[in-house]
């Protein structure tokens, strides 16, 4: 588990917390809470942003990862449900009285989905520099040709002629010449 520059512990909090925003926004609105004002959407993805960057100092495993989208999804949630309820609808109407349960269960089932999804970019990140701040491992040749094979230097070649090692066979190579084993 490597620890993070503080502009990678900042991107990865942006993300976290516009992911979480818009999809507790959306599922607020899909389940019948109604449209959220952009002051409380931002008031809420600050929230988060704020609580992410504390935690995200380091790769985080799945549950973690569950955990804290399932709470960025309650603490949205109650913001969404209080705050919004405050503002004017653009319909001037105010939508109260939605269904606790399935509010709830749309919240959860979107955090599961959405946790999952986060994670799977999490690892990709942590892989990605992993493999970037690694030194490329030296590859060892599979053939090792002898000094002796080869063209000589320093004369042209007109036509392709058969280095003097032709015949051999190459290390750790397979050789699947006539019949299969059981008809030798």
């Amino acid at each position: 588990m490597s620890s993070a520059s503080s502009a990678l512990r900042l991107s990865r909090a942006v993300v976290f917390a516009t992911v979480c925003g818009a999809v507790s926004a959306g599922g607020h609105a899909l389940a019948g809470g109604g449209l959220v004002p952009f002051e409380v959407y931002l008031a809420g993805v600050l929230a988060v942003l704020a609580s992410a960057y504390l935690i995200n100092g380091r790769e985080r495993g799945p549950a973690a990862v569950l955990a804290a989208t399932v709470g960025a999804q309650t603490v949205l949630h109650q913001l969404f449900e209080r705050l919004a309820g405050a503002w004017p609808v653009a319909g001037g109407d105010t939508p109260h009285g939605h269904p606790a349960p399935g509010m709830t269960l749309v919240h959860l089932t979107v955090a599961a989905l959405t946790a999952w999804w986060l994670h799977r970019g999490e690892r990709a990140l942590w892989l990605m520099i992993r493999l970037y701040g690694t030194p490329l491992p030296l590859i060892r040749p599979l053939v090792t040709v002898p000094a002796a094979c080869g063209m000589p230097a320093g004369r042209p070649v007109s036509t392709p002629e058969i280095p003097t090692c032709a015949g051999r066979t190459v290390s750790r190579a397979v050789s699947r010449r006539g019949p299969p084993g059981r008809f030798r």
